[in-house]
This record gives structure tokens, sequence and C-alpha cells, in this order.
């Protein structure tokens, strides 16, 4: 039986009632004395069944275990005041630019304790801007009935705009939370039945006519993050070859082209029109493709906010389809893609016989041989790697493959993958850099009273950011400045930080090892060391893209 219990408790309780009715049934906590209320009743809740509850003492790592939770469901993150707030704000952007369902739960001091120099206080109300889809706050009670007014309608709110609606897109959402003391309940609550579901319907209730496009144009499909089954579908229905990021969920489809950023390169002043699906940032030839004028872009996004960069859109939809069978002339243009597509695949199968890089660990790790159930890329040259050398069709890894591609930060990606492992149970590996890996070390934590999860991180470790060294500002003749200012060695110990987190830990030398690391299941956390040649690195991205066109166009495919 639960008796009456300060307010404080019970606007803790109603709260929790409210998320599970309205189906959050996943929260992350970073720990706090202000948001004690809202921690005691989690912790109650789990133990009835009701959630599940992550424990995270870093915030920032909080958050982003979140985001990784919230790309499969809706997600709240709890932290207590101060600084605690600010630090949720990366992952904040990153969901929002990503469209990710996050429930930001602050806990706060009562309002009169604010801007009179009480101690962790701050204005917290409206510190996300316009980050996040909707913002509010639930005052502080002063009784027992005030506790639990409006407490269910303002948490409905805010998970129904984190879930999105036809005419806004799924993002994060903030309720700041004010709690008087006693922080502590009087008793511990228990429990009973599960409320009942309390999902608010946002559709208009019309369906979505797709825009019918004419065929004949030499067509092509570009890809990009989140792209899904449509752009796989429009590709089969179209005939049409796909530009597909790896984290498009596209790059299976039998008409994605190897090496796409370089084929756009080669075949690109063909193109007379480009359909583009889901967020495509990665490579600047595809960027140069959309943003020539006498290309008809068309872009199809589901949502109120779209990917025109160049603001060269010539049509901006919801969803396109196309009729009939293709016509002689695109039977052609597509061969002419898979052909080169071919020729591309014939150098990077070279790659196996070679000193191991990122183009080599990217394109095992994605091949259709990795059973792990998902793949995290970091956002700098480990995507990148991956969209050059990984394989296609048939090529490429049947598990969903995620970034961090919202905002492209390379902050928060071990937690994320932390954050998919807890969200689906299953295995998840992550790629990424080695400042990359310094940046969310913390993330390796694990609480000795949370359950494991099943997170193995490669390293690629060229000791510094290599990804600069393939822009502009590798050019030799800034060789003196480069090293400090963007390259930035920092000489880490990965052993030893993995270790020091409760992590294992290998080296892989070669090929071989590489394979039969990613030949053996996922279990608990791991950290698999590549140690690369950060100085070599922008001569054999070069010399790789090089010698993927000189093979294309010596084919005669160019």
């Amino acid at each position: 039986m639960n008796l009456p219990d300060h307010p404080a408790a019970l606007t803790a309780r109603e709260i929790v009632r409210a998320l599970v009715a309205a189906g959050v049934d996943e929260v992350v906590l970073a720990p706090g004395s202000r948001s004690a209320p809202l921690a005691y009743a989690l912790h109650s809740a789990e133990a009835a069944g009701w959630l599940n509850m992550t424990v995270c003492v870093d915030e920032r790592s909080a958050a982003f275990v979140a985001v990784g939770i919230a790309r499969h469901r809706p997600v709240a993150v709890v932290t207590t005041s101060g600084t605690a707030v600010a630090n949720l704000h990366p992952a904040v952007l990153e969901a929002s630019h990503a469209g990710l369902p996050l429930v930001v739960l602050s806990a706060d001091r009562p309002h009169e304790l604010r801007g009179v120099g009480a101690n962790q206080t701050t204005n917290q109300v409206g510190i996300f801007a316009t980050a996040v889809r909707w913002q509010g706050e639930i005052p502080a009670a002063d009784t027992a009935t005030s506790a639990v007014v409006g407490v269910n309608v303002a948490v409905l709110r805010a998970v129904t705009a984190a879930r999105g609606s036809r005419s806004a897109h799924p993002g994060p959402v903030h309720l700041n939370v004010a709690f008087r003391d006693p922080l502590v309940p009087a008793a511990v609550w228990e429990p009973e039945d599960r409320p009942v579901d309390q999902v608010v319907s946002t559709g208009d209730g019309t369906e979505v006519m797709p825009t019918l496009l004419p065929r004949g144009p030499r067509t092509v499909i570009v890809a990009g993050d989140g792209a899904g089954a449509a752009a796989v579908e429009l590709a089969r229905a179209g005939g049409w070859p796909v530009l597909a990021e790896p984290t498009s969920g596209a790059r299976s489809a039998a008409q994605a082209v190897a090496a796409p950023a370089v084929l756009a390169e080669i075949l690109g002043d063909e193109v007379q029109r480009v359909v583009v699906l889901g967020r495509p940032t990665l490579s600047r030839q595809v960027s140069a493709l959309l943003a020539r004028r006498e290309v008809e872009v068309v872009v199809a996004a589901p949502g109120p906010d779209w990917v025109d960069v160049a603001g060269s859109a010539a049509l901006v939809t919801r969803a396109v389809t196309v009729l009939d069978e293709p016509e002689a002339s695109e039977v052609a243009w597509l061969d002419r893609w898979l052909r080169a597509s071919d020729q591309a695949h014939q150098v990077l199968e070279t790659l196996a016989a070679e000193r191991l890089g990122g183009p080599q660990v990217a394109r095992a790790l994605l091949g259709p041989r990795n059973t792990a159930g998902t793949v995290v890329l970091g956002s700098s040259m480990s995507v990148r790697d991956a969209d050059l050398a990984a394989g296609v069709g048939a090529g490429f890894t049947r598990v969903p493959v995620l970034a961090n591609r919202g905002l492209s930060g390379i902050d928060g990606t071990i937690s994320t993958a932390t954050g998919v492992a807890v969200a689906t149970g299953e295995p998840v590996r992550a790629l990424i850099g080695d400042l990359s890996f310094q940046h969310d070390v913390g993330g390796l934590a694990r609480g000795r009273l949370e359950r494991e999860v099943n997170a193995q991180v490669i390293v690629l470790n060229d000791d510094g950011g290599s990804i600069f060294a393939t822009l502009e500002h590798g050019r030799p003749e800034l060789a003196e400045i480069y090293p400090r200012v963007f390259g930035t060695p920092q000489g880490l110990d990965i052993e030893a930080l993995a270790r020091g987190f409760g992590a294992a830990y290998r080296s892989v030398e070669d090929a071989g090892e590489l394979a039969a690391v990613l030949a053996e299941p996922v279990r608990g956390r791991s950290v698999v060391e590549v140690r690369l040649d950060g100085a070599a690195a922008r001569e054999r991205a070069l010399d790789l893209q090089a010698r993927i066109r000189d093979h294309v166009v010596g084919a005669g495919d160019g």
C-alpha cells in the first residue's frame, strides 16, 4: 500500500507514470541530489517492470547513450541541476538534426532560489534554445495536491512533440522540473499495475501521394544518411544507379555503386537528374553534383526539413515514384554505372593484400560476413573510409550501419554505440579514430551495478586527426603548421585507457588478425587497436582514389 508522501516524491512518481503511459520505457539517469526524487521513482518503476534504467555518471556520455537508444525508440535522460544540464547540449543538438525522440528531464531548484546566488542554480529554462521541438516547466509543488496537477499533460505534450508529426520531425524536447526539499521520499514507492497507454495521434489522416517522376532523363539517386528502404525501392522501380552512403540503408541495393564519390566525379557531368533521399553530407564530389545548375535536383523528404545546401532543388516533395519499365536509354545508363562500379570493385579487392589502413578495416567490417547486431561509424575518417571502400549490393553487410551524422561530431560515439546495445540487446561494433576515442573514452565506463553490454570499439590509431591531411590543410606547403594545429598527435596509450575502464584489449597488425577478430562473437566491452601511419594518410587516400579513377577510365567506363 502506498501512503501519502512529500510533494517532490509525488511529482516524480507522476512524471514516471506519465512517461510510461506515453510509451517511454527506456531512461538514462545521470545521478545527482536535486534529481533524487526522480531517481527514487525510476528505481521503483524499474523494479516493477515498467521500464529499463541505465545509470551513467557523466552527463555528456549519458546523453549520447540516450541518442543511441533513441535511434530505436523514445528515451528520457535525467540530470540534476546546473552544469549537468549544459553537458547534454552536444547530444541534444545531434538529436535535433538527426530527428531523434529524446526527452530531457532536468531537475531544478524552486523559482525563489533562482537569481539569488543559490548553489548549483542557473537559468535552465530555454537553455537549449531552438534545438528542442518543445520546452516546458513543472514548478516546485508545495502540497500533495499541487504535486500532480498538470504533470500528466506536460509529460504527454513533451513525448508527443519528441515523437514528431507530419508537420514536424521527431526530435529532442526539454521538461525542466523544480523540486523542493525534502528530496528523499518518506517511504519506498511500490508501483502496482502498469499505467494505461496514453498516446496522441499526430497524423492528419491524409495519405501521402508520391510525386510521379517521368522516364527518360539520365538519373542517379543520392541516398544520404537514413534514406532507408524508400531509396532501395525507388532504385528497383526506376532502374537508376544509387550513390549510397554507408549509413543510408541503401548500400545493399542491387543498383548501388562502389566508391560512389569517385564515380560521381568521373560520370557526374553526364547526369541530368538527381533524386535525393536522406541527408547526403559525406563527399565533396556529390555536393558538387548537387550544386550544378544544369542538373534537375528532386528532393524527397517526408517532413518539413530537407537537405538542399546549394539551393538547387527544382522540386521538394514528400515521396516520389516512377511507373513503367525503364527505357532502353535508362537500361544502358545503369549498365554503364554498374560496369564502372565493377572496375572500382576490382581495385578495392586488391586492398586485402596491402598493409592495413582505414579503408581495408572499413571494407572488412562492413562485409557480408559481419554478423554483429549493428555497426556504428565515427563521423570523421571512419565513415569516409567506409564510403570509399565498403562493398555494395550483396557485398555489403545486412546489419544496420549507423553514425551520428546529424551534426557529424566526433564526441559521444562510444556512448552512442553503448546506447544502441542497450536498446537492441544485441552486439555492436564501433569503428572510430583515436581522437574520437579520446573524446568519449569515458563512454567505456560501466558501473559495477549496471548490466554489461556487448560492444566492441575498433580504434584506427593514426595518432591524430588524419582527416585534415586529406583536406586542403594537408598540402605540402602547410607541412610546418599542420602537425600542431590540425594533426594534433596525442600519443595515446589505448591499451591502458581500455583496461582502466574495465574493457578487454587486443591489437591487430594485419588482415588475417582482423578477420579473426571479426569472426569472433562480441562479448562484453572490448577495444581493438589498429595502428596506422598518420604521416602517410594523405598520400594513401589520394593514391587509392587515383587508382580507382584510372582503372575505371582506362577500362572505357568513364
